[in-house]
């Protein structure tokens, strides 16, 4: 499995957002993510950085 831990760039601390993200979409200025259990979160954000050996993604808000 390849999931991955969403997380948000707050006051330079990482904030989890979502864990188990299989799914993650670009709408305009805002990301959805999708977890295994679909729960799902939108953010205006932006990706700041993917770890695929981590399983990490990190937002930061758009703008």
């Amino acid at each position: 499995m390849c999931e991955a831990s969403v997380y948000l760039v707050q006051d330079g601390k990482e904030e989890l957002i979502l864990e188990n993200v299989d799914e993650l979409h670009k709408e305009g200025d805002k990301i959805k993510m999708i977890n295994l259990f679909g729960d799902q979160k939108v953010l205006e954000a932006q990706i700041k950085m993917i770890s695929f050996v981590n399983n990490k993604i990190v937002l930061e808000k758009a703008g």
